[in-house]
């Protein structure tokens, strides 16, 4: 009987433990309250019946929530190796010749090199026991409770034929689009900043503390396969079919080449296409894909000979620091930034690089003179990560922070204690904040109005057709015949007046988030706003609620909620609510009214293009009828919105078997059918 026992207790103490998990790092609980009780009040009775069975770490021993990573070492099974590197066609070429030499006419497999942080999963009898960083190739450090709140990684493997035992390796890393909301975040926030996502993945999986790797959006991509028992492998490409349908989330951006050609045109494409992929990426491997071809080859000390990674050129260029500015937003933050002699990176010419603040610049060690070194991936803005030492003259000054607004001449403070920025508190005349803050308004992230860019909120400032953003909605004809923005080279109506009159009025009924996030309250964003539409109701409502009220709403906060009732509390602010309600805002969320919730309770993933919805109309549609969008996919993604050219996140919805749609589909969903 004691045997049956022990092994009952270790069942559920694996069980309970694994609920905790989910209930207090990942807050997604899949059982009830009453069936955890159950399960709890089970190894509680089996403990007292069989006391010398009782572990000191047994769940029943204290509360639930006390999960960290201690970063214990262990072994790998099998070594994990590197990769040797090339980087041009004639170095390639060089390998080409080495593996036909041994393996004539090989198949060659291509797939794209992440730019994240190597993992080693142990699955055994399904399950995901351990995840190992790569260390030394042999020993790396114990980061299981943190890989398991990646939500595309299961914790138990699924299909026909299950492995006894799997070392996967993959690769951890964050998405661009989730990195750069990070970073905005932090910076809004006053805090450091990542350098890039790989380093901002790396520091979120080495987190002590689960909870807080689990609000980043990592993800993984596995490609490969260490020791392994009760499973066999033909090709790479066949492990990558077998790991697939063990429920694993594999690539779809590879592909087995016949020749070197097919090869170097897959390296070409991806070289021109790589900022079209949702991660960085930093070359492409190349891998013979036959494994009985591999293991003829063998390895180096400490790399596989039938693998090579072909590097793409560093996105990283340097150029001259002629100067460092400053420039003020529209919440009065004071941000300096690089003024450099131009130069090519990505793609495009820059002479502008940010430097995010003060703490930023002397962290880097940058000093105005220097030769600096810039980065640059796709739409991101460029940065200097840093001075290049060796070719300063000693002629290089340092920077000081102005001590005045260079707009308004308002003496700059911080707002909080500890901010590390600083702020022009003239925020309601301060030149800079007005002309952003009327700009913002006018952007696609508020309430998107035609014509009213940067320019047009410079000229009507300019001509004194406004005096601050609570006149936008009351703006004239008459009004905008007084600048030349809005007029001919004689005197008459332009196509920009129409055009603004025309898009003032559409922007008049636009949801009630949109509105919210239009007046610049520090800290919200469209992810709080939609919160304070959807709890609220209307302006009018969030601006009589408490602090307390407000933080109590998920995806508000302390921090968020004190902004707002401090906003309000100022008269200015609470005039222009007064000015746009006359005009005809509305400031009364639309959801309920004339809207059936036909999507209540489901969440949506869209991807590709659609013909009748933008991507920040597709989302408004599925909010305003109670559903959630929602940008990854998952389990518990209800449906995936299929339109024209989808990206990874169709193969996604396919592996994990989530409904796919097509937009006359949602748009029957949206009616009730």
């Amino acid at each position: 009987m004691t045997n049956a026992a022990r092994h009952r207790i270790t069942e559920l103490t694996q069980e309970i433990r694994d609920h905790q998990f989910k209930y207090y790092v990942l807050d997604a609980p899949t059982i009830t309250d009453a069936a955890f009780d159950k399960l709890l009040k089970e190894l509680q009775a089996l403990e007292a019946k069989h006391p010398e069975l009782l572990e000191p770490d047994s769940p029943s021993l204290g509360v639930g929530g006390g999960f960290a990573t201690t970063f214990d070492q262990h072994d790998h099974i099998e070594k994990m190796m590197s990769l040797d590197n090339v980087f041009d066609s004639d170095e390639l070429n060089t390998w080409f010749d080495r593996v036909e030499k041994d393996s004539p006419s090989p198949d060659y497999l291509c797939e794209l090199k992440v730019d994240g942080l190597a993992i080693n999963l142990l699955y055994e009898n399904g399950q995901l026991t351990r995840a190992l960083t790569r260390g030394n190739g042999v020993t790396g450090e114990d980061v299981t409770l943190n890989v398991k709140t990646i939500k595309g990684l299961p914790h138990t493997l699924s299909g026909k034929k299950i492995p006894s035992l799997v070392e996967v390796r993959g690769e951890v890393f964050l998405p661009v689009a989730a990195f750069n909301q990070l970073n905005e975040e932090l910076e809004e926030a006053g805090k450091p900043l990542f350098a890039n996502p790989r380093n901002c993945a790396a520091g979120s999986l080495r987190q002590k503390d689960p909870r807080i790797t689990a609000s980043r959006a990592l993800d993984v991509v596995v490609h490969g396969v260490g020791a392994s028992e009760g499973t066999s492998f033909d090709s790479q490409s066949d492990a990558y079919a077998q790991l697939k349908a063990l429920g694993l989330p594999t690539s779809n951006r590879f592909k087995v080449c016949k020749s070197r050609k097919e090869v170097l045109d897959f390296i070409e494409n991806y070289n021109v296409h790589r900022h079209d992929v949702e991660h960085e990426i930093d070359g492409v491997v190349i891998k013979v894909d036959d494994i009985a071809e591999q293991k003829k080859l063998g390895f180096t000390s400490r790399a596989p000979k039938w693998a090579i990674a072909y590097k793409y050129p560093p996105e990283e260029v340097t150029t001259k620091l002629l100067d460092i500015k400053v420039s003020v937003g529209r919440t009065g933050r004071v941000t300096p930034f690089a003024f450099m002699e131009p130069v090519k990176v990505a793609g495009s010419t820059v002479t502008n690089a940010t430097l995010h603040n003060q703490e930023e610049i002397e962290r880097k060690g940058v000093l105005i003179g220097d030769t600096v070194i810039i980065r640059k991936a796709g739409d991101v803005i460029p940065e200097v990560l840093g001075p290049v030492l060796d070719k300063r003259t000693g002629k290089e000054k340092a920077f000081v922070m102005p001590t005045h607004c260079p707009e308004c001449g308002a003496e700059l403070r911080a707002i909080a204690e500890g901010d590390v920025d600083i702020r022009c508190p003239n925020t309601r005349s301060c030149p800079a904040q007005l002309r952003e803050r009327i700009y913002y308004i006018g952007s696609r992230a508020a309430l998107d109005i035609d014509v009213l860019g940067y320019e047009a909120a410079v000229a009507m400032l300019q001509d004194k057709i406004i005096t601050d953003e609570a006149d936008i909605f009351s703006l004239t004809e008459s009004a905008l015949m007084k600048s030349s923005f809005f007029t001919k080279k004689d005197g008459s109506k332009g196509k920009n007046l129409e055009k603004l009159l025309e898009a003032l009025e559409e922007a008049k009924g636009r949801p009630l988030w949109r509105t919210i996030v239009a007046l610049s309250i520090r800290h919200v964003g469209p992810t709080a706003a939609q919160a304070l539409a959807t709890n609220f109701g209307s302006m009018d409502a969030i601006a009589k609620a408490s602090v307390a009220e407000l933080a109590d709403i998920d995806g508000v906060g302390e921090v968020i909620a004190q902004s707002i009732v401090e906003w309000f509390e100022v008269d200015w602010h609470r005039n222009i609510i007064k000015q746009w309600t006359a005009a005809g805002v509305a400031m009364v969320n639309a959801k309920g009214e004339d809207l059936p919730q036909t999507l209540a309770g489901l969440t949506f993933v869209v991807t590709g293009g659609l013909e009748g919805f933008t991507r920040d109309s597709i989302a408004e549609a599925i909010t305003a009828h109670g559903g959630k969008p929602s940008s990854s996919v998952s389990k518990k993604t209800d449906y995936v919105l299929v339109g024209t050219d989808p990206g990874s996140k169709l193969a996604k919805a396919q592996e994990l078997g989530v409904t796919i749609i097509d937009e006359a589909r949602f748009l029957e969903l949206l009616e009730g059918k």
